[in-house]
C-alpha cells in the first residue's frame, strides 16, 4: 500500500488543521492509524511465509545422513573378523558384479594368508559431497599386525589406505559397495594378496666353552609314498624290522593317506641313514628327504635337559597366534622349548599382490626375518659324554649330575634311559643316607664332636616307631666318625633329639638344598619341611620321612661342602638369569671342613671304598639307600654323592639295592672316564 496524500492526481485537496479528514469523510489521524495497521498486517503475512519456508528447509532429511555410520559399521565389522555379516551392495558402473553370496569366503580368497586374523580398521574420513546424487566414499586405514598374528618381528605392521564406496539405497539407508579394491587397492585388476613366510635358521645351543652342543645337522627323513607300493603291509613290515617302528600303525597310516603323500616314518641322522641305506633303499614305497635338524652330538647327549625340535602339531599352530604354520620346526621339550622364541627368531614376511589376467606379482610389503639367538649352557661336552657313557654301561633307570665346585655350573646332566624323563634335574626322591651330610652339619652347629662315641645299635625306637640299619647292621659303641663312614641309621636317629624342628631345613639350605635357585631351566631344589614330631625328625635325620630331593640338589650339596661355602647351580648362562632374591645363609666354614674329612672317610674306610682306587686326586663321597613305597620289605633307591678334582657329582639309581654296591660303582666308572680324557679342568671363578 502506498501513501498518496501529495498525489497531484487527487481531485480533492487535503484538508488542513486539526480534525481534518484523511479521506472523504475520514479524519486524518484515523487514516494514519489504518495505514499503519495495514503495513503491520502485510509484514506479518510476509514473515509467516518466510518462516514456514525456513521450517520446511530445516526439517527436510539431509541426503548424507547415515553415510558416516555405514562407514564406521564396515570398519568395526572388518576389525572384528565379521566382514561376512556386512550387507554389501553392487558397485556402481555398467560392469559391476553383484556382491558375493558369501562375502567371508570371497574375502578369504582375496586376502590370502592375511585373512587368518583380522586387521585393525578405522575410518579416516568420509566424503559426502555426492550425497545428493546418492553416493559417498570413506577412506579406511587398514593395519595388519604381522607380529601378533603371523610370527613376524615385533612391530611389523602392514598398513595402507583403501576406499569404500557408499551408495544410498531406496529406503534411504547407506551400504558399502562390494569390490576387490575395497580389500586392497591393488586388487582391482583381478589379483589376490599372498603372504610369504621366510623362516630363519634356528640358532645353536652352546656349551660352556662356547662351542655348539646343538647345531644344524644333516638328517634324512624316511617316509612312504603310498602310490609307490602295491602292498602297504609288506612295506610297513620291512621298515618296522629295519627301524624299530610299529609296522601295524605305519601300515594303517599308509593306507589312509592320499596316493602321493609323504607318510613320515622316522628322521635319521645322515650317518645313521648311511649305515642302513643298503637295507632301506630297496623297500618298495620307501622315499627319502634330506634336510637339517638342530641336534646334539649324540642322541643321548643331555637329551632330557636340551630337549628336542620337531614339526609343530596342529594344536601348537593353533595356539601360536600365527607364529607357526604347518611344517615349521619348534622346540617341543626341554631347553629347546623353554627358549624356543629366542632360538627360533622370527619369520620374515612378504606381502604381494599377484595373479589376475596380467599374471602380475607386485611386492607390497617386506620385513626381514629376525635370526634366532644362541643360548649358552654350562655343559662341558667331555664331562657330559663321560656321564652318558657311564650310565649307558650301568643299571637303569638312573641319573648322574656333575657340578663345577668353583662356580656351581652344572657341567653334566645325564639320564638313562634317555627318553625316560629328566630324573637328574626334576626328579623328586627321598635322599636316604646321602642326607646325613646335611644332618651332620646341623649336629656340628649344635656342638657335636665327631670323635665322641655314638653307639650304632641294631634298632632305635622313637615313640613306638623302630628304626634299623641296612641289612640289620650294628657296629656297637663307635665314634661318630665311624657312624658316618659306615652309614649307621640308628646312630643318627639317636642324635635327632639334639635338633630343633627346623634345624635340618636350615642346614639343607646352607648346602643349597631347598634354597632359592636361578638355573634357567626347570629344576627341583628339594623340599626339607620342618619336623612335625620326634618320629618325623628321627626319620628325616637319615634322609627318610617327608624329605625329597633331586640328584642335582644332592650334587649341589656335595659342591658346597667341597667349596667350603654355598653353591647355587647354573645351567643357562646366556641369557643371564636373575640373581636369587632370597639371601644365602652361610654355613660355618669349620663345620664344612669337618664334613670334608668325614666324606673322605667314607671312601677310605666306609661304604664307598670302590672309589678309593680311582685315578687322580682323593675322592670324597657319601652313599645312600632310600626306602620308598608301601611294599614289605620296602623298595629302595641307590645314591652316591661326592667330589674329586673340583668336580662334584650325584649318582642316582632307581630300585638300586644300596648306594655302595650299585651307585658308587657307576660313580667310579664316571670318574675313570674323566681321568682317561685328561682329567677335569675345572672352573676358574667362585660365584658363591
Amino acid at each position: 500500500m502506498t501513501d498518496n496524500a501529495d498525489d497531484p492526481s487527487n481531485p480533492s485537496p487535503a484538508p488542513e488543521g486539526p480534525g481534518a479528514a484523511d479521506g472523504p469523510g475520514q479524519p486524518a489521524d484515523l487514516r494514519g492509524r489504518l495505514r499503519r495497521r495495514t503495513l503491520v498486517a502485510s509484514s506479518a503475512v510476509v514473515a509467516a511465509g518466510v518462516g514456514g519456508g525456513v521450517w520446511w528447509w530445516a526439517s527436510r532429511p539431509d541426503p548424507a545422513d547415515g553415510a558416516p555410520a555405514a562407514a564406521r559399521a564396515l570398519a568395526a565389522a572388518w576389525s572384528a573378523g565379521r566382514l561376512g555379516e556386512v550387507r554389501f551392495t553392487a558397485a556402481p558402473g555398467a560392469s559391476a558384479a553383484r556382491p558375493p553370496a558369501d562375502p567371508a569366503a570371497e574375502y578369504a580368497r582375496l586376502a590370502g594368508g592375511l585373512a587368518a586374523a583380522p586387521p585393525a580398521v578405522r575410518v579416516v574420513s568420509v566424503d559426502t559431497s555426492g550425497a545428493a546424487r546418492g553416493t559417498a566414499s570413506a577412506a579406511l586405514e587398514v593395519v595388519f599386525d604381522l607380529a601378533a598374528h603371523h610370527g613376524a618381528p615385533q612391530g611389523a605392521r602392514f598398513g595402507y589406505t583403501t576406499t569404500a564406496r557408499l551408495l544410498r539405497q531406496e529406503d534411504g539407508s547407506w551400504r558399502a559397495a562390494w569390490e576387490p579394491a575395497l580389500v586392497h587397492p591393488a586388487l582391482g585388476s583381478g589379483a589376490t594378496l599372498a603372504l610369504e613366510r621366510q623362516t630363519p635358521g634356528r640358532a645353536d645351543v652352546l656349551g660352556r666353552d662356547g662351542s655348539p652342543v646343538v647345531t644344524a645337522t644333516p638328517v634324512v627323513q624316511v617316509g612312504v609314498q603310498p602310490s609307490r607300493t602295491t602292498d602297504a603291509v609288506a612295506t610297513a613290515d620291512a621298515l618296522g624290522a629295519a627301524l624299530g617302528v610299529d609296522p601295524v600303525a605305519l601300515a594303517a597310516r599308509v593306507q589312509q593317506a592320499s596316493p602321493d603323500a609323504f607318510v613320515n616314518v622316522i628322521t635319521l641322522r645322515r650317518t645313521d641313514y648311511e649305515a642302513q641305506r643298503a637295507v632301506l633303499q630297496p623297500i618298495p614305497g620307501a622315499v627319502f628327504a634330506e634336510s637339517t635338524r638342530p641336534l646334539a652330538p649324540t642322541r643321548g647327549f643331555a637329551r632330557a635337559l636340551l630337549g628336542g625340535v620337531g614339526e609343530v602339531t596342529a594344536e601348537v599352530v593353533q595356539a601360536s597366534g600365527g607364529r607357526y604354520a604347518a611344517g615349521d620346526l619348534a622346540g617341543l621339550s626341554g631347553l629347546q622349548r623353554t627358549f624356543d622364541e629366542r632360538l627360533a627368531g622370527r619369520v620374515g614376511v612378504v606381502v604381494r599382490a599377484q595373479g589376475g589376467p596380467a599374471a602380475t606379482s607386485v611386492e607390497l610389503f617386506r620385513v626381514a626375518a629376525e635370526p634366532g639367538r644362541t643360548v649358552t649352557t654350562t655343559l662341558d661336552a667331555a664331562v657330559q659324554n663321560a656321564a652318558d657313557d657311564a650310565l649307558a654301561a650301568g643299571p637303569s633307570p638312573a641319573a648322574l649330575v656333575a657340578v663345577d665346585v668353583a662356580t656351581g655350573d652344572v657341567v653334566a646332566a645325564s639320564n638313562s634311559p634317555v627318553d625316560g624323563g629328566d630324573r637328574a634335574l626334576t626328579g623328586r626322591f627321598p635322599p636316604g643316607s646321602t642326607f646325613k651330610v646335611v644332618t651332620t652339619l646341623a649336629l656340628l652347629r649344635d656342638g657335636l664332636d665327631v670323635e665322641e662315641d655314638v653307639p650304632c645299635t641294631p634298632t632305635y625306637t622313637v615313640e613306638g616307631r623302630s628304626f634299623s640299619n641296612f641289612e640289620d647292621e650294628a657296629f656297637g659303641a663307635v665314634p661318630f666318625r665311624t657312624d658316618f663312614a659306615r652309614s649307621c641309621n640308628t646312630a643318627f636317629a639317636s642324635l635327632s633329639p639334639r635338633l630343633g624342628d627346623d634345624d635340618l631345613t636350615t642346614a639343607a639350605a646352607e648346602l643349597g638344598v631347598g634354597a632359592d635357585w636361578a638355573t634357567g631351566v626347570d629344576a627341583f631344589a628339594g623340599d626339607v619341611p620342618a619336623a612335625e614330631s620326634a618320629v618325623d625328625l628321627a626319620a628325616a635325620s637319615f634322609g627318610q620321612g617327608r624329605t625329597l630331593v633331586s640328584p642335582l640338589a644332592m650334587a649341589v650339596a656335595a659342591a658346597s661342602v667341597a667349596a667350603g661355602q654355598l653353591r647355587r647351580p647354573t645351567v643357562v648362562s646366556d641369557p643371564a638369569q636373575p640373581v636369587p632374591s632370597a639371601p644365602a645363609t652361610a654355613a660355618d666354614p669349620a663345620a664344612l671342613a669337618t664334613l670334608d674329612g668325614l666324606m673322605r672317610d667314607v671312601v677310605t674306610a666306609g661304604t664307598a671304598t670302590v672309589l678309593a682306587g680311582v685315578p687322580g686326586a682323593p675322592v670324597h663321597a657319601k652313599t645312600g639307600t632310600a626306602e620308598y613305597g608301601q611294599a614289605e620289605p620296602p623298595a629302595t633307591h641307590a645314591w652316591t654323592i661326592g667330589y674329586q678334582d673340583g668336580l662334584a657329582f650325584a649318582v642316582f639309581v632307581t630300585d638300586g639295592v644300596s648306594g655302595g654296591t650299585v651307585a658308587a660303582p657307576v660313580a667310579a666308572d664316571f670318574l675313570r672316564r674323566i681321568a682317561a680324557g685328561g682329567g677335569y679342568a675345572g672352573g676358574s671363578a667362585a660365584t658363591g
